[in-house]
């Protein structure tokens, strides 16, 4: 029966209750949200890449070289001499090596040179290797393997040519029109940068750049035929993957590649990286999820004030129901039922807005960043939010709900005209 008169209450003053639920609704979405993204974006870069020891490129800071080798994220401030590669990659604590060769695109999305190491040695998540969804790997010269979202995106087939670029994003001035590519493979999804990647041989970067050796063109167009894959060789390449055959060995052979005489290169731990990464971001993190702690805090004030603001409007229900019967116990129970309910409707609508705020996002940031939103349902941490903000809105509801209760004894209390 209270509940029912609670409803009735609300629904007589259905305007501003619809707005106060939307602001907590609303608030609630962002501060669920941000934690959901947040989640997702760390996982999403853990899966990226698995069974990696070293990482290693030219001189420079960690950070730089994990998110432009693995992420695809940023550009190299230089190269690395593939004699030098060939050197260590012939170390006998070696097990296998990954070249990388970064620096072209094709209609935003990067291109990246290799061997068919890659397709052996590469894994991602748990130890999961690539696969293919229609196709073979890349064989000869003006091969291409394309990464699902590629394929999804520009509608690619097998058997399609495509024209790689001179460059990264608004940096690609130049195509290499003269030497186009086929389509022979295209990869299963892996929710990583490697859908939005372009995998070509490194042979076929050599081949593409002949005559560019002052960073433009050759005046005279390269015939395709006439180039011999067996006789291209690298010159250099943006950076290198490492595993080794033990990892007791991993922090000797960074310690000797970081003091490598021949040629100023740059060795990092791909898991210490990633905490540096998570440092950084924590701050940030930390703010937004103040500001959005804040933001549920406004909400939930909006709502007891929604509450104290009526509290005079509602003095003739308030006699109605003392007339009846109902003691000042009873308004007090009204008034605090009355808020948790606006408040329980707000929390719900907030978790089924999050969800579709996140499903807007997903491809956004699959495109942009090449990291995959995972929607999952609630775990611990979010229902231990849920409840906190509940708990938060019906601790708050107490004092307007006293409020009633002192106007409702006083009201009681005058002798009947």
């Amino acid at each position: 029966m209270l509940f029912k008169l609670a409803w009735l209450s609300i629904l007589n003053r259905r305007s501003t209750a619809l707005l106060t639920i939307l602001s907590i609704a609303i608030s609630v979405t962002l501060l669920l949200g941000i934690e959901q993204l947040r989640k997702s974006v760390r996982d999403s870069f853990l899966q990226t890449v698995s069974g990696i020891d070293l990482v290693v490129g030219a001189r420079g800071d960690a950070i730089p070289i994990l998110l432009y080798s693995v992420f695809r994220l940023g550009e190299a401030t230089n190269n690395l001499r593939w004699q030098s590669y060939l050197e260590w990659a012939a170390d006998e604590r070696v097990e296998w090596t990954i070249p990388l060769s970064l620096g072209d695109s094709h209609r935003g999305f990067r291109v990246l040179g290799t061997n068919s190491d890659y397709w052996s040695y590469y894994r991602y998540a748990k130890n999961r290797k690539l696969v293919l969804k229609t196709g073979e790997f890349f064989d000869g010269l003006y091969e291409a393997v394309i990464g699902s979202v590629v394929a999804e995106k520009l509608g690619y087939q097998l058997n399609q040519q495509i024209v790689i670029a001179h460059g990264a994003g608004s940096a690609a001035l130049f195509e290499h029109d003269d030497q186009p590519f086929r389509i022979v493979g295209i990869l299963k999804p892996t929710g990583t940068p490697v859908d939005q990647t372009i995998h070509v041989s490194l042979e076929a970067i050599e081949a593409i750049h002949i005559g560019w050796e002052d960073g433009f063109p050759a005046a005279e167009t390269i015939n395709p035929e006439k180039i011999n894959a067996s006789e291209l060789q690298p010159k250099s390449i943006t950076a290198f993957l490492v595993r080794l055959n033990s990892k007791m060995q991993t922090f000797r052979l960074q310690a000797e590649i970081n003091a490598y005489e021949k040629e100023p290169l740059s060795a990092i731990l791909p898991g210490v990286t990633m905490q540096k990464l998570w440092q950084i971001l924590g701050t940030f993190e930390r703010v937004l999820m103040t500001m959005s702690a804040l933001v549920v805090l406004s909400s939930l004030t909006s709502l007891i004030s929604l509450l104290l603001a009526t509290l005079s409007e509602r003095r003739r229900e308030m006699a109605i129901l003392r007339s009846v019967g109902a003691g000042p116990v009873i308004v007090f129970y009204l008034l605090w039922m009355e808020a948790t309910i606006l408040c329980f409707i707000g929390v719900f609508l907030g978790l089924i807005f999050q969800y579709g705020g996140l499903l807007a996002l997903k491809p956004v940031v699959q495109d942009q960043l090449g990291l995959q939103i995972l929607l999952e349902w609630p775990g611990i941490k979010e229902f231990v939010i849920l409840l906190l903000i509940m708990a938060c809105g019906m601790l708050m509801s107490f004092f307007p709900a006293w409020r009633a209760y002192m106007i409702s004894l006083h009201d009681g209390l005058l002798p009947k005209a």
